[in-house]
C-alpha cells in the first residue's frame, strides 16, 4: 500500500484510506449485505453508485489491501470480491459510526436496526461477526463461531422491521 502521506496522524491516514464517500459504503455492502460481485454492488446500492465510480473504488480498495479480487469459479466472466483481514477489523468502526448516526442523524428504523443491534451487542457480537466474515471472505471455516449467524440475525431484524412498517404479516 502506498499513500501520499500528508502526516503521520493515524486519524488523517485512516481518513485518506476510507474517508471518501463510497469506500465505506462498498465495505458496508460487502460486510452487511454479503455483496461480493460487481453487479450486486452496483444493482443493490441504496445510494445509487455509478458503475465507473464503483470500478474505481474497488480498484482503490484492492490497491489499499482492504479487498481482494478473484475469478469466480461459478462463472468465467465474473469476479468475486472478498474482504481482507484489515477490512474485517473495521467492524467496530462501522458499529461506532452506525451508533453515532443513530443518535445524531435522522435515520430510518429499517436502515438503522443493524447498527442498533451491533451497538447493543458490543464487542462480543463484533468479534463473532468478524469471525463469521473471516469464514466467508478468507475461507477460514474454523473461524465461524458456533450458534446462529450474526449476519443472519442482522438481516432477519432488518426484514422484520420492513415487514412491520409495510403492514405485512
Amino acid at each position: 500500500m502506498t499513500l501520499d502521506l500528508r502526516s503521520g496522524c493515524p486519524i488523517n491516514l485512516t481518513m485518506e484510506v476510507i474517508g471518501d464517500r463510497w469506500s465505506l459504503i462498498i465495505l458496508r455492502d460487502m460486510m452487511f449485505g454479503n455483496r461480493r460481485h460487481f453487479r450486486e454492488l452496483l444493482k443493490h446500492s441504496l445510494e445509487g453508485i455509478a458503475s465507473n465510480i464503483l470500478a474505481a473504488r474497488l480498484k482503490r480498495l484492492m490497491d489499499l489491501g482492504l479487498i481482494t479480487r478473484a475469478d469466480d469459479p461459478s462463472h468465467k466472466q465474473k469476479a468475486i470480491y472478498s474482504l481482507t483481514e484489515a477490512a474485517i477489523q473495521l467492524v467496530p468502526v462501522m458499529a461506532a459510526i452506525g451508533g453515532w448516526g443513530r443518535r445524531h442523524l435522522p435515520v430510518t428504523e429499517e436502515l438503522s436496526i443493524r447498527a442498533q443491534l451491533l451497538e447493543e451487542g458490543g464487542p462480543d457480537l463484533w468479534n463473532d461477526f468478524m469471525a463469521e466474515l473471516r469464514a466467508i471472505h478468507l475461507g477460514d471455516p474454523a473461524a465461524q463461531p458456533p450458534g446462529k449467524s450474526v449476519l443472519a440475525r442482522l438481516n432477519e431484524a432488518y426484514e422484520a422491521v420492513v415487514r412491520r412498517n409495510s403492514g405485512a404479516c
